[in-house]
C-alpha cells in the first residue's frame, strides 16, 4: 500500500488550503481514510477521518478543526481535506493514513498505512 499526499504550502492566517491523498496497492473501499498532523515538539494527532458505512459516509473531526476543515472521499482510494480559516496553530506536517479494516468509526480505528506527509505553514 502506498499513499501520496499533496497540497501543502504556506498561507496567511485566515486563508485556505486543500490537501489531497491518493492511495494504491489495494482498494480502500471499506476502510477509513484520515488525516493526522504533527507540529514541532508535539505528538501526532488525529485531524479528520472518513469511512463508508451502511448509512453513507461517516466523517469525524478533532474539536480544534470542527467548522473549519472538511474531509471528503473523492473515490475509494482518494481523500481530500479542505482547510479554511487557517490559524498559525494549524502549522504542522499533515499525514494521510488508512486503517487496516478494524471495526469502528474513523476516529476509533487504528491506522496502519501512512503517507509521507506534506507541510502546512500558516503565518500570522
Amino acid at each position: 500500500v502506498q499513499l501520496q499526499a499533496s497540497g501543502g504550502g504556506l498561507v496567511q492566517s485566515g486563508g485556505s488550503l486543500r490537501l489531497s491523498c491518493v492511495g494504491s496497492g489495494r482498494s480502500f473501499d471499506s476502510l477509513s481514510m484520515g488525516w493526522f498532523r504533527q507540529a514541532p515538539g508535539k505528538e501526532r494527532e488525529f485531524v479528520a477521518g472518513i469511512k463508508w458505512t451502511w448509512a453513507g459516509y461517516a466523517s469525524r473531526y478533532a474539536d480544534s478543526v470542527k467548522g473549519r476543515f472538511a474531509i471528503s472521499r473523492d473515490n475509494a482510494n482518494a481523500v481530500s481535506l479542505q482547510m479554511d480559516k487557517l490559524k498559525p496553530e494549524d502549522t504542522a506536517i499533515y499525514f494521510c493514513a488508512v486503517d487496516s479494516g478494524g471495526p469502528g468509526l474513523p476516529d476509533q480505528v487504528k491506522y496502519d498505512y501512512w503517507g509521507q506527509g506534506t507541510q502546512v505553514t500558516v503565518s500570522s
